[in-house]
């Protein structure tokens, strides 16, 4: 199961980073040359524009062959079978293993896949707080 971002999160990556490159753009019509703050700005577009096709393509959470995977450039993971505690709090899911530890930031997921997500984990036995 693949729990992805809000649509409005995606959204205000594709806006920023299409605003940052129409403002290179327009920086190249009337300056008619680059310099270290056009390629400054490139880059910050780039870095937009990256990130929003990447959380397109790979989904906020991974629940998938007893793994449960928070995608990203420093992904964290964990089985299922060592999670010993789901802490809820201020709306974050809290897992936590033995040795490890790993938190999931509900204002990123969809509401209706905050549900999903809820009903999967509400199928664990383990302790809750």
């Amino acid at each position: 199961m693949e729990i992805g971002f809000k649509s409005r999160q995606l959204n205000v990556l594709l806006i920023f980073g299409l605003i940052w490159l129409i403002w290179v753009v327009v920086i190249i019509l009337i300056k008619k040359e680059l310099d270290w703050t056009a390629y400054g700005y490139l880059a910050i577009s780039a870095g937009y524009l990256i990130l929003y096709f990447y959380h397109k393509h790979y989904k906020y959470v991974t629940i998938q062959n007893g793994i449960i995977r928070l995608n990203g450039p420093l992904g964290k993971k964990m089985r299922v079978s060592e999670i010993k505690q789901i802490k809820k709090f201020a709306g974050d899911y809290i897992l936590k293993s033995n040795n490890k530890e790993l938190s999931i930031n509900t204002q990123y997921i969809d509401q209706n896949m905050l549900d999903r997500l809820t009903a999967e984990l509400d199928k664990l036995k383990v302790e809750r707080n």
